[in-house]
């Protein structure tokens, strides 16, 4: 069930399903807003890097999404929830809807995720230059301490790890898909948010770091589970 309001509590699991209209049909927006004081780091082609962000956008659009404006269109979704200032903004046609959440000592993970196209990483061939598409496993992460920006990258392959092993785990035979997203946030300490209480590792053996590992694995698992079993079972008789 979609909502009309926004949330009002800034924690990662009280992110809430607007929605929005694309191609005569509603889609689900998925909209967290933790507001000022809260720095990120994240791949998304809207907001991506490193650095101020007030909120982050997963917006569900149709298979087959061919625009070519996929910033333009995200900033038009967050202006229509409602949102301004600096943020984040990532797109799947996996559905947004079944997000999966978990929490490991106050680190918190919501995943959403579709695995039609999936592969290793490292495969043979020539990789190409095009259009951003819509994200198929998106990863949004929120830790309550500060971290310093190598911490953040750090947090990123830590998450991206974690996903993989989830993945393989559950026999999927393969490290993600083309399109994967993510978006760690964390609090500000001020300037560059490199100050003396920021923490500096994110590494899985890290104490921040393995409990993100934990709760993006965990998350991670429970979304792509039912998929990988619908695909092995296939359609019912």
């Amino acid at each position: 069930m979609l909502s009309r309001t926004l949330p009002a509590r800034p924690s990662l699991a009280d992110a809430v399903l607007l929605g929005h209209t694309e191609q005569g049909r509603e889609w689900p927006l998925l909209v967290w807003v933790p507001g000022p004081g809260v720095r990120m780091v994240s791949s998304a082609v809207l907001g991506g890097g490193i650095g101020e962000r007030e909120w982050v956008v997963n917006a569900q659009v149709p298979p087959g999404y061919d625009r070519l404006d996929p910033v333009a269109h995200l900033r038009e979704l967050a202006s229509g929830a409602g949102l301004s200032g600096p943020g984040v903004g990532l797109m799947t046609a996996a559905s947004v809807a079944d997000r999966r959440h978990a929490v490991d000592g106050g680190a918190h993970a919501v995943v959403t995720a579709g695995i039609g196209v999936r592969g290793w990483a490292a495969a043979p061939g020539v990789g190409g230059v095009a259009v951003p598409r819509p994200g198929t496993i998106n990863i949004i992460v929120s830790l309550p301490v500060p971290l310093t920006d190598a911490a953040l990258v750090n947090a990123v392959a830590t998450a991206t790890e974690a996903k993989t092993q989830a993945l393989v785990g559950l026999g999927a035979d393969a490290s993600g898909t083309p399109t994967d997203a993510v978006c760690v946030a964390a609090p500000s300490t001020g300037g560059d948010g490199a100050g003396s209480f920021a923490e500096p590792f994110a590494g899985p053996r890290s104490l921040w770091g393995a409990r993100l590992a934990r709760a993006v694995h965990r998350a991670t698992r429970e979304a792509c589970a039912g998929l990988l079993a619908a695909e092995r079972t296939g359609p019912a008789a």
